[in-house]
């Protein structure tokens, strides 16, 4: 089996960058196309939506499962694999003379997108420890924000320029170089494969989902998340039909909003050492303030620079939630980097396409008001759900302080292994644990 030569680790961990942002690229780029696709298959702007749910649905139903068969039987192959079949449906689907065949390619690329986002993920874990690690996890959502910044600019211009179906040649030919480059330079990453036994994956999954804490943190990014995917499921049709603009300002009011998305998340980085409930209840004050206002200034003016510019706001504070969020729920489990990489990463995109697609399609979303109230809304669920994850989150605090007390009346190197057993048995990060066994096993040598 191929494995990285140490001389193409950094090249290796660019490509994985590169990779990460693949399933909000492969949404994103053809935002600014929608109304036109529509208009090409002949369907309404539900039908041609739901290309974008097709996707995010099957692509995060399969990260539910994907991450044990990484686990079992690598990273390298099966992400390779995956990375020329999205390739070549890419390609395909700006062939398709039926939007049948298109939702099927669509539930194909989801599948394979999943397998190289999770892989991509758990390569980071199998590679670096410690504070590396630790902060290249915080970098994944800053990161992964180059997609709604640069796709929709990428295919706003396509799309004037070229029509929708070139966003999918643009999607083939990327990642056909990627995966030469991937071809070339990278190789196995995982070191310890687990057998793949169906009890042991079982309990595994049965022993994440009942940790309160990790559940209740998926539904806050869920539902940060979901701000950015309905603005750029009703955005195309609010700009181009009810304000009278190009698809070009559609790939530009996307492109800020993955701007602001993606400064949000360097701004939750540059506090990451603040107390969490502080930072957070402040954040999500600020999410009812402008999405109140946004709602309020609807009564008195309304137009395509008030419109963008609170969703602006919105989105930068989405980013700042989101960040925190999300690497505390990778950082949850890292003793099973693939299973925990695709759980978190696949309860997102499935729960986020279900949530919004079904908010999209029972309401009427047609002007900023509208969009505000679902936005106000969403926030108010998010501020819901973080008392719940705070309380969660506070309890475990408590119990790993109350644990450190025991640890530390244990005087032998055998026995401290023993407690740290247990924590990893609760679910405990595998970072915490080895920290903790470091610090214990000097107070049991007397150091």
């Amino acid at each position: 089996m191929k494995t990285i030569k140490e001389n193409n680790v950094g090249i290796s961990t660019i490509l994985a960058f590169a990779l990460i942002p693949l399933s909000g690229f492969a949404t994103d780029i053809y935002i600014p196309s929608l109304p036109s696709m529509g208009n090409h298959f002949h369907i309404n702007g539900s039908a041609i939506q739901l290309t974008i749910a097709l996707f995010m649905i099957s692509g995060g139903i399969s990260q539910l499962f994907i991450g044990s068969l990484l686990d079992s039987f690598g990273r390298y192959r099966l992400s390779l694999a995956a990375i020329l079949i999205f390739s070549i449906s890419s390609f395909a689907i700006g062939f398709a003379e039926k939007i049948e065949m298109v939702y099927f390619l669509r539930i194909i690329q989801g599948i394979t997108v999943s397998i190289i986002v999770v892989s991509k993920r758990a390569f980071f874990m199998d590679m670096y420890t410690g504070d590396k690690l630790k902060n290249y996890i915080s970098l994944f959502s800053i990161v992964w924000a180059t997609a709604p910044i640069l796709a929709p600019f990428i295919g706003g211009f396509l799309q004037v320029w070229f029509g929708w179906q070139s966003n999918f040649y643009f999607l083939g030919a990327l990642t056909l170089v990627i995966f030469v480059l991937e071809l070339v330079f990278s190789g196995e990453s995982l070191k310890n494969f687990k057998p793949f036994q169906a009890k042991a994956i079982l309990s595994t999954y049965s022993e994440i989902l009942k940790t309160k804490d990790y559940v209740f943190g998926l539904t806050l990014i869920t539902l940060s998340y979901s701000l950015v995917v309905i603005y750029g499921m009703v955005s195309p049709f609010i700009i181009e039909h009810v304000y009278h603009h190009s698809a070009m300002l559609t790939g530009y009011s996307s492109l800020l909003s993955g701007a602001a998305l993606m400064l949000g998340g360097i701004i939750s980085k540059s506090v990451i050492n603040k107390p969490l409930a502080k930072k957070m209840t402040v954040a999500l004050g600020i999410q009812i303030i402008l999405a109140t206002a946004m709602a309020m200034s609807s009564l008195y003016t309304e137009n395509t620079f008030t419109f963008i510019a609170f969703t602006l706001s919105i989105h930068l504070v989405s980013g700042f939630v989101f960040n925190n969020i999300f690497a505390y729920c990778l950082g949850r489990f890292t003793s099973n980097a693939g299973i925990v990489s695709g759980l978190t990463g696949g309860g997102l995109f499935a729960l986020t396409s279900i949530f919004s697609y079904s908010v999209v399609n029972t309401t009427s979303i047609i002007n900023q008001e509208d969009l505000a109230i679902v936005f106000l809304g969403t926030i108010v669920l998010l501020g819901i759900m973080f008392v719940l994850f705070a309380r969660e989150h506070y309890k475990l605090k408590n119990n790993l302080n109350s644990m450190l007390i025991e640890v530390k009346e244990v005087y032998t190197i055998k026995e401290i292994g023993n407690k740290t057993k247990n924590l990893n048995v609760k679910g405990v990060g595998t970072e915490i644990i080895e920290n903790l066994s470091i610090k214990e096993t000097r107070l049991a040598k007397g150091n």
